[in-house]
């Protein structure tokens, strides 16, 4: 159907009533809506957002948030926490949707967010050092996002090399011993 796939894109097309059969449920596509991400960044992003969703109930609340700030090492006041959501919250339901919190990176790389803000501080912290890439550069930004996340593969890939190499040794070292003993019981015999 093409009336309304892809036709405006961003918060206008949101809000043209329910889509046809779809029970006045609303689909979020990250994917579509934030182009500028790559879906490995959507990935990582979404598993963030999931792991601070205390109440796994797709939303980051007030006290969700003030815990991700302290585990981040920014700790931000009540009122500084409140400000943060209202940044970004655009339905008022006083909580960051995982829409909403796209939207943090989003601002963040278009330098929309205040340097001195609690957002700021979340996209700087959430892995990459928005500061030190300039965050008018947006390019700069998704090009270091993307270093920093295939940094961490390929760390993850040495791990787990380094893990399959010691099994591999542990593995030969157990037959060379079992080989030992059957040749020792050869000449014990």
């Amino acid at each position: 159907d093409p009336s309304g796939v892809g036709a405006g894109a961003g918060p206008a097309g949101r809000s043209k009533g329910t889509s046809p059969g779809g029970g006045g449920r609303r689909v979020f596509s990250p994917a579509g809506e934030f182009r500028e991400f790559s879906r490995r960044q959507l990935r990582d992003m979404e598993r963030l957002f999931r792991q601070y969703d205390a109440g796994k109930d797709g939303f980051i609340d007030l006290m969700e948030l003030k815990l991700m700030m302290e585990k981040l090492g920014a700790p931000q006041t009540h009122l500084g926490l409140k400000n943060m959501i209202k940044e970004v919250d655009e339905d008022l339901d006083s909580k960051l949707s995982f829409r909403e919190f796209l939207l943090i990176f989003r601002k963040a790389a278009a330098g929309e967010l205040q340097e001195d803000s609690g957002l700021h501080a979340l996209a700087r912290l959430s892995e990459i050092d928005v500061s030190t890439e300039g965050v008018k550069g947006a390019k700069n930004f998704f090009e270091a996002k993307a270093q920093a996340i295939n940094e961490a593969s390929r760390f993850e890939e040495e791990i787990k090399a380094e893990q399959e190499e010691k099994k591999k040794q542990a593995e030969e070292l157990k037959q060379r011993k079992a080989a030992f003993k059957e040749l020792q019981s050869t000449f014990t015999q």
